[in-house]
């Protein structure tokens, strides 16, 4: 027996109250669908089901099975067994979010962990309890510094990401805010400074950035603090701040990124965790949630919400955020990871990403065709190669090797097709290098 949630009369009184007289001119705005219906096929069992989709499932090229230098925002890195026990503990995989802080003291406890290893890594003051990913992050960062300055114009690098790029236009879009994006910055060579003025609310500067190369913040932190602005700077690869300075210690007043690379897997790109931290002056301007730290009657160690700036804890005019929830479990993902790495094991996963990145450089630029274009890096950067890089990389996928990820996929029609990236992390072997350098001058 089939379970019908509403009647026919139910169906009648709602379209009368929308103002339509039938189903198809409720949907007239959206492409033509079948008037009829669609044409499904009969059911199946069970075990037919799994049978067709382990056959779609072995089209696949997995990550694990063969040489992966692909990053462009998401990147493979080893995630130790211990960090999936433990996330999937029942009182950890069934909790969500807090509405009753005070009951729920072991989530509040591993979000404020969370929040310090965040400020520490970006080297601020004060950071919220996750984002839903780095591009959201990226944009609420934008409207929060609309908010601080009063102004609502955003200065966007040619170095970041097209994704969080194009986010922060959507959001900008809907909001009737003024976004100025400048053109793609392959070597970092774009003259940020000259274009801030007094009607900028923020810079957003990538580093590394999207081509790889790593960019010192300190000028462009000078200039928007000279002219009232803020410098938002953005990190897709949170391995990185365990080698290079980070944004805070360059004047940055707000650091978003993703930390998908620290605990959490490719995933086939979600979900992820957004990293949302800023200076303690701008906490209240700040979006998402705030675990805060405090004793109870009785003197003992305890956690509480301490600000909850979403809809849904207060009026939405005095919201900061639309954000609904946060990615808890994959913020916890983050923690276990952190705290099993600790700050030596960081320091020494990021050095070793480098120099594999280096090695895999070294060896690249020497097959005709090939030209590394980055004067600096950490562990991802960008070839320029003879003829088209989408066809490449697909002509070495057909070999068994995933070479990278062809800039012209993010950014279309700019020209840039002979562009790709690669990324070579602590899972890249010498055997993988060697795969990809003999494949490569094969294709070429």
């Amino acid at each position: 027996m089939r379970y019908h949630p509403l009647t026919d009369s139910d169906r009648a009184a709602m379209l009368a109250a929308v103002g339509v007289a039938d189903v198809d001119e409720l949907f007239a705005d959206t492409s033509a669908a079948p008037a009829s219906g669609f044409a499904l096929p009969p059911g199946k069992s069970e075990l037919e089901v799994e049978r067709h989709l382990s056959r779609l499932a072995a089209r696949n090229l997995p990550a694990g099975q063969v040489p992966f230098f692909i990053g462009a925002g998401a990147y493979r890195h080893h995630v130790p067994a211990s960090v999936d026990h433990l996330i999937q503990r029942s009182e950890f995989l069934t909790s969500y979010t807090p509405y009753q802080p005070e009951i729920s003291q072991g989530t509040l406890q591993y979000l404020f962990e969370f929040q310090t290893q965040v400020a520490a890594l970006a080297a601020m003051e004060v950071a919220n309890a996750s984002m839903y990913d780095g591009s959201t992050g990226c944009a609420e960062a934008m409207l929060m510094a609309h908010r601080i300055t009063k102004r609502r114009k955003a200065l966007l690098s040619g170095g970041l990401h097209p994704h969080y790029a194009e986010v922060a236009r959507t959001v900008a879009r809907l909001a009737e805010d003024e976004v100025v994006s400048l053109a793609p910055d392959i070597v970092a060579q774009e003259d940020i400074v000259s274009r801030v003025d007094d009607s900028i609310s923020c810079v957003i500067v990538q580093t590394p950035d999207f081509f790889g190369n790593l960019r010192d913040l300190r000028a462009v932190a000078e200039t928007c603090h000279r002219h009232g602005a803020l410098l938002v700077a953005v990190f897709t690869e949170a391995v990185s701040l365990g080698l290079v300075t980070p944004p805070g210690e360059m004047g940055a007043d707000i650091v978003v990124g993703e930390g998908q690379s620290i605990g959490n897997a490719l995933s086939f790109g979600g979900p992820y965790v957004g990293l949302f931290a800023t200076r303690r002056e701008f906490v209240r301007q700040m979006p998402g949630r705030l675990c805060g730290e405090t004793v109870d009657a009785d003197g003992r160690r305890g956690f509480v919400l301490t600000l909850s700036t979403r809809e849904q804890h207060i009026r939405r005019d005095k919201a900061t955020s639309n954000i609904c929830t946060n990615s808890g479990l994959c913020a916890l993902a983050f923690n276990i990871h952190m705290t099993l790495l600790g700050e030596a094991g960081l320091r020494r996963l990021a050095r070793r990403n480098h120099a594999n990145a280096v090695a895999l450089r070294n060896m690249l630029r020497e097959i005709p065709g090939v030209e590394p274009l980055n004067r600096s890096f950490f562990n991802e950067f960008t070839l320029r190669v003879k003829g088209d890089a989408a066809e490449l990389v697909e002509r070495l996928a057909a070999r068994g090797v995933l070479a990278g990820a062809p800039v012209s996929r993010l950014i279309p029609n700019a020209g840039l097709d002979d562009l790709l990236l690669v990324a070579s992390t602590e899972i890249n072997t010498d055997e993988d290098r060697a795969a990809l350098v003999a494949e490569l001058k094969g294709a070429l």
